[in-house]
């Protein structure tokens, strides 16, 4: 856990995603990445420079199967806040209007219970959980897909919800986190979701496995091309073109 808290600080301080007297919440789904994020920030909020306090605020969409009492028990062993925030969102995308392409109004929904939960409890500021290999595979798929050059930003400013997003995992390795994920006994719910399957994203993943046989160092030439361009916020220091 040291080496990741080492990352994760590095991160952190890379982008300015810190500051005294934040409050960052951690939207956790109650996979393995927004729970090491959570678990990595809480330890972290211990002795950065900069004080700051955590909690954790997870969407419940009333998908069955799925319990989050695990995660509360492990947020009061870490000392942190857990907010719940109840929404019947499987209802509504699965039995009210059977979406046959339900992930996009299933994300939308759950961003927007999550912007209003964070309005009421008067939080700015939150931590998801993306990590290294999700940016190289995101940069890879705006090329492959869309013809352009992007990726999620390391912080991104929302000015409509007035909300700033930040990835303090991005230096963390997929194979990091699951190591990590085990050691700790991570606390993971298993999504039940009717639609977690294949996805363009598991394409990717599989392309880029199947190259790094002949390039082993593909995924650190891809992410160290976009701090070095950089792309749009990728500049270490805010050094960006």
């Amino acid at each position: 856990m040291q080496e990741i808290l080492g990352l994760v600080r590095r991160c952190v301080e890379d982008y300015d995603m810190i500051q005294s007297g934040d409050t960052v919440a951690v939207g956790v789904s109650g996979g393995k990445d927004s729970l090491l994020t959570l678990t990595a920030l809480a330890r972290l909020s211990r002795f950065y420079p900069k004080p700051f306090r955590v909690v954790a605020m997870t969407v419940e969409a009333g998908t069955p199967g799925m319990s989050f009492d695990g995660v509360a028990d492990y947020c009061r062993a870490l000392g942190v806040e857990y907010i719940r925030v109840n929404v019947p969102i499987y209802e509504v995308v699965f039995l009210e209007r059977r979406e046959k392409n339900p992930c996009s109004l299933c994300a939308k929904l759950r961003r927007g219970a999550l912007s209003t939960a964070m309005n009421e409890h008067g939080i700015r500021k939150i931590a998801l959980g993306h990590h290294y290999d999700d940016a190289v595979e995101t940069m890879l798929m705006s090329l492959i897909f869309e013809g352009r050059l992007g990726c999620f930003q390391p912080v991104t400013y929302l000015s409509r919800t007035d909300v700033t997003q930040i990835r303090p995992l991005l230096y963390v390795k997929e194979r990091q986190v699951v190591n990590a994920a085990k050691r700790l006994e991570l606390p993971i719910v298993e999504n039940p979701c009717p639609a977690n399957g294949e996805t363009r994203r598991q394409e990717i993943k599989e392309l880029i496995a199947s190259l790094e046989g002949r390039y082993p160092d593909l995924k650190q030439k891809i992410f160290g091309a976009m701090q070095r361009y950089p792309l749009y916020g990728w500049g270490v220091g805010g050094e960006d073109k």
